[in-house]
């Protein structure tokens, strides 16, 4: 397991750190706070390709070619796959291959609303690569898979109560990580259950004498067992 962190403070440029760390032969796999066009560069200059997500108002008017999409594509949910010239002043140095997949319209509203606390989205999600022979289906399962990674660290930081490091070290970051999947492993070993917030909470009463055996126990009777 690699940990790195931008700075001791973990404040830095996420975008400059990743550049100090670029390497050839990777498919770096990106959000839209990396759509930036002197980056994409310094990838593809070290044998090395991307895979963003594009912003919903992305200028994509300078279409190179038009393609059509297969059988599979149609069935996964892609609308468009195309090679275009990107930007306006410094611009990709090479052709960028978008596709265009059909997903959940919502609007940033907040929590209290009801909403998603999430940039809003028009219901299309704009991937950009410079894989420019690989399939459109292809590309957004890549993409796809991204959010396995996103979903874990939700996990982490909202069901096993790490969003804050209790160290910077890459050493105590991968001991905090380590602790916290081991004690997700352990209540679902005892409980039979997905582990959930809430249960985590109530491991904490436990642990911490503000709820008895009893109150334990009759929560964790409640629970799904799902083993």
């Amino acid at each position: 397991m690699e940990v790195s962190t931008a700075g001791n403070s973990g404040k830095g440029n996420e975008r400059e750190h990743l550049r100090q760390r670029l390497e050839a032969d990777r498919c770096y796999v990106l959000d839209r706070w990396y759509g930036d066009f002197s980056l994409w560069n310094e990838i593809v200059a070290h044998d090395s390709s991307y895979v963003v997500r594009l912003k919903d108002n992305a200028n994509l008017d300078r279409v190179i070619e038009e393609r059509t999409l297969s059988a599979e594509a149609i069935e996964a949910g892609l609308l468009r796959d195309f090679v275009v010239k990107m930007g306006r002043g410094r611009l990709p140095d090479h052709p960028v291959h978008v596709v265009m997949v059909k997903t959940t319209p919502h609007k940033k509203r907040g929590r209290a609303a009801g909403g998603t606390t999430g940039p809003t989205s028009d219901g299309i999600l704009r991937i950009a690569t410079n894989l420019v022979d690989v399939p459109a289906e292809v590309i957004a399962d890549i993409y796809q898979h991204r959010w396995t990674i996103e979903l874990f660290f939700r996990f982490f930081k909202h069901v096993l109560g790490c969003r804050h490091l209790l160290s910077t070290d890459p050493v105590g970051i991968q001991i905090q990580a380590y602790m916290a999947i081991i004690a997700c492993l352990l209540i679902h070993l005892w409980t039979g259950s997905k582990p959930t917030l809430s249960t985590y909470r109530m491991m904490c009463f436990y642990l911490q004498d503000w709820a008895d055996e009893g109150e334990l126990l009759e929560h964790v009777k409640k629970l799904p067992q799902n083993r």
